[in-house]
């Protein structure tokens, strides 16, 4: 099967089912597992930060890191289609009490000046506190925030005393695609969550970062939420190949999303905005009506997996699994779909 749903269902590479064999284990909530502990010294390394924690999820960690933020009744500003809005089914209210207060961004992007208007300023016994602000980079528009805006972002941030996390699940294709170490994206907030279970290939697990006091809270609240994990080398292993080795590898799938994205936009009745391609995404809308029960139909019979159309537009995702042979039956087949 060619799998472009998402990066998210990547199979672990031989190299990472070894590893998850052989790894060194040891009671993780004793703080005893030798090789999450490894995992936690080298992702924080990698991001600038004093101490990073394993998680089960990304969402998982985006949450985490509300509840050690914020305090109940807290408001958090983030963009209106951003990951923790859209797609965490509305944690944030239900875990840690807080409201999210958000505004439109431009194509993902947040304005600094709109931001600062939403902090919350004075004593007014009528109003909540700012807890937080949360960017998104890589966004899951599949867009890559420019180092500029989150540093006017986070300027503001600072001015306010506000702290700032950074849902960074594809920090490093967005790393990538800037020509940026990971480090010099989450310089610009308080902390930042990044998944290995995405494009870096591993078959479970993110990690939180930030400092070190900030993370022993959060690893008592990852007990709270039941994240209290054992002999987590087993899944550590598999994202210390993720961090050395995939994560050095994913311009490849960025190159093969462009060349996607190149033949799709030369079919008749696909539109599609070269620029948007930024990481390992392919986002295209159809100009015409189609068929779509006959198109779903048409790429499962040639074992080609896809999420369907949503209000117009298609999603396709790369990752270590794709190759060029998948990009041309993916093509061939859309094309066929739409010019029967």
């Amino acid at each position: 099967m060619i799998d472009l749903r998402s990066d998210t269902v990547t199979q672990p590479t031989p190299a990472m089912r070894q590893a998850m064999r052989d790894a060194a284990v040891g009671d993780d909530c004793y703080g005893d597992d030798p090789t999450v502990t490894r995992l936690e010294q080298q992702a924080a390394g990698l991001l600038g930060k004093a101490a990073a924690l394993f998680v089960p999820s990304g969402t998982f960690g985006n949450q985490l890191a509300l509840a050690t933020h914020c305090q109940p009744g807290d408001e958090v500003i983030l963009g209106d289609d951003c990951h923790i809005v859209q797609h965490e089914v509305g944690a944030a209210g239900l875990i840690s009490g807080v409201q999210l207060r958000t505004l439109e961004g431009r194509l993902g992007v947040l304005d600094a000046e709109a931001i600062r208007r939403r902090i919350r300023v004075g004593d007014d016994i009528h109003i909540p506190r700012t807890g937080l602000i949360c960017l998104e980079n890589a966004h899951s528009n599949g867009r890559v925030i420019p180092l500029a805006a989150m540093r006017d972002a986070a300027a503001v941030a600072r001015e306010h005393g506000v702290p700032l996390h950074l849902d960074g699940a594809r920090i490093f294709n967005a790393a990538t695609t800037l020509g940026v170490d990971a480090a010099e994206i989450a310089a610009e907030t308080d902390t930042v969550m990044f998944c290995l279970s995405k494009g870096l290939a591993a078959p479970v697990g993110s990690l939180l970062a930030g400092p070190a006091d900030f993370i022993a809270r959060s690893r008592k609240r990852r007990k709270l939420l039941g994240g209290g994990l054992r002999q987590v080398g087993v899944l550590a292993a598999p994202g210390l190949i993720a961090l050395n080795e995939m994560r050095l590898r994913l311009g490849e799938d960025h190159a093969r999303a462009r060349a996607l994205a190149a033949r799709l936009a030369a079919l008749p009745g696909i539109a599609l905005d070269p620029e948007s391609v930024q990481i390992n995404m392919v986002w295209f809308r159809f100009t015409e009506v189609i068929d779509e029960a006959a198109l779903m139909a048409a790429l499962a019979a040639a074992g080609i997996k896809a999420n369907p159309p949503e209000h117009g537009w298609m999603r396709l995702v790369t990752h270590w699994q794709i190759d060029d042979a998948a990009i041309e039956r993916v093509v061939a087949v859309l094309s066929g779909a739409l010019h029967r």
